[in-house]
């Protein structure tokens, strides 16, 4: 049986730390204002240096979407609605019934914000694109502080 060697690593962004746990390289985790936990690993700010740039990248407009390897558990629903979200173009959101739709099942919008409630690599899974239905900014992890942010942010990247 192979061992996986689990890290994590720490940095700043314009919303305070980031918090990004991999398992053997592939992104497993990642958190804004989050805390690391205790089944994080060990702490190695130098570890996925791909992710580190591209988010160095995305926060100066220059760049819209991360592509590192990922690898988020979650059920085969969970995982049919993350991959959806990274569907979503930068600077643009969709209703949670748009991405119910998008994968097929127009009647499971409420299972749809749940898994996007469950997306554990923020900002690469961009479950902050996702809004209600009437337009209104609706739950976020990190709060909606910062997906008012990451959504200003992007639309700014949008006329640079």
């Amino acid at each position: 049986m192979t061992t996986l060697t689990r890290t994590h690593a720490v940095w700043d962004s314009p919303l305070g730390p980031v918090v990004a746990t991999a398992d053997d390289g592939a992104v497993v985790r990642l958190g804004v204002r989050v805390e690391p936990r205790p089944d994080d690993g060990e702490r190695d700010d130098a570890a996925l240096p791909a992710l580190r740039e591209q988010l160095e990248a995305y926060w100066c407009h220059q760049l819209t979407d991360v592509d590192v390897p990922l690898q988020p558990a979650g059920t085969p629903f969970q995982q049919r609605v993350w991959a959806a979200l990274r569907t979503i173009p930068y600077g643009t959101t969709w209703s949670y019934r748009e991405l119910a739709e998008q994968i097929g099942a127009p009647t499971a919008v409420r299972a749809v914000g749940a898994a996007n409630g469950r997306n554990p690599v923020w900002l690469v899974i961009p479950c902050h694109r996702v809004i209600g239905s009437n337009g209104a900014l609706t739950g976020y992890a990190g709060g909606l502080d910062v997906k008012r942010w990451l959504l200003d942010h992007e639309r700014a990247g949008l006329w640079r």
